[in-house]
């Protein structure tokens, strides 16, 4: 159940049809929602919706809230342009986002809960656990304040950033019903990928939820020794029932499933892992694939693995039938993987 701690109605994460009924409620024609809605989509409020007589605006403050994320501090890449945010919520939280470009567009990396509580040992976002679930409006905030700083619209989104989306499942659900909504940013679904750590449960809601969006499984491990060892979520989730459940996915919503594997050194990135890895994805997955190899950005808490390894380890899977590619490191002069940045700040305020 989606909640919030505002006395007050939580205009963005209204849909459309939402919100026009609470217009009729407050006395108003329904004509006026959409004249609202367009500009909020566009992180416009008060005075700056120009076409919306004065006494309607007081009225929406008196019966609304409305927030946005906040620039706290960005940062470009010197190399790409990329450009990560940390983004400072209503509340004084901090949330990271991150702006990338592609020739298919420009795509948005977005956090989904401030913090997490999910411990995978690789991951920057979980050091400092979880503190709050984020509304679907902060979630929709981020790429309405990412477009007003940028100037371009967003594409594409990925909601990889800090947070576990299934662990919050019913406004991940939400945000996704709002942020493909004609009427709002009309980002299409099969443009939008969610990650999940591997909670078999909600793998298998959302496969009821007839969303065509993307579902990218953080794997990161071939076999329950070491994924137990990094991600904790493996000791009530192996392996085994995390693939089946994947398959059953496909199954009820012929989506391909994308695995992400993080390579750290020592770990996981030998080519006797590729094999093991190719093997248990055979076993278990019947339809079409696709393993994402992220060569980690440096974080003090793991080691890189090298660039031999990250070749050699692409190219043995290729060779035993499973389809792999290498993601381009986008803004590594700027710690551009998610939790960093939230996590200095929140060590320069101790």
């Amino acid at each position: 159940m989606m909640t919030n701690s505002f006395e007050k109605i939580d205009i963005l994460s209204l849909s459309y049809n939402e919100l026009e009924k609470e217009i009729i409620e407050i006395g108003e024609p329904k004509f006026r929602a959409k004249q609202i809605y367009g500009w909020i989509m566009k992180g416009a409020w008060g005075k700056e919706m120009k076409n919306l007589p004065t006494s309607l605006i007081e009225k929406l403050d008196n019966h609304f809230i409305f927030t946005l994320p906040t620039v706290e501090k960005r940062l470009v890449s010197k190399i790409d342009g990329t450009k990560k945010y940390l983004f400072k919520l209503y509340d004084g939280e901090l949330i990271e986002s991150v702006f990338m470009k592609y020739e298919h567009g420009n795509t948005l990396c977005i956090s989904s809960q401030v913090g997490c509580r999910m411990g995978c040992k690789f991951c920057a976002s979980t050091l400092l656990g979880r503190t709050r679930d984020l509304l679907p409006s902060e979630m929709l905030g981020q790429i309405i304040s990412a477009q007003k700083d940028t100037g371009e619209r967003i594409s594409n989104v990925v909601m990889m950033g800090i947070g576990e989306p299934l662990d919050n499942y019913d406004n991940t659900i939400k945000f996704l019903k709002l942020v493909s909504a004609d009427e709002g940013l009309n980002i299409g679904l099969r443009h939008i990928s969610v990650s999940t750590c591997g909670l078999v449960d909600k793998i298998d809601a959302l496969s009821n939820e007839g969303l065509p969006i993307t579902l990218s499984i953080s794997l990161h491990a071939y076999d329950n020794d070491v994924r137990s060892e990094i991600m904790p979520v493996n000791k009530k989730y192996s392996i085994e029932e995390l693939l089946t459940a994947c398959q059953r996915y496909f199954e009820k919503t012929s989506r391909r499933i994308s695995f992400e594997y993080t390579l750290i050194a020592g770990k996981n990135d030998t080519e006797q892992g590729a094999v093991a890895l190719a093997s248990i994805i055979k076993k278990y997955i019947k339809s079409p694939c696709h393993v994402n190899l992220i060569p980690l950005n440096e974080v003090k808490e793991t080691r890189l693995s090298t660039s031999k390894n990250v070749a050699g380890f692409k190219n043995k899977l290729i060779s035993l039938g499973i389809n792999a590619t290498v993601r381009r490191r986008l803004g590594s002069d700027i710690n551009a993987s998610c939790g960093q940045l939230r996590k200095g700040a929140k060590e320069e305020n101790k």
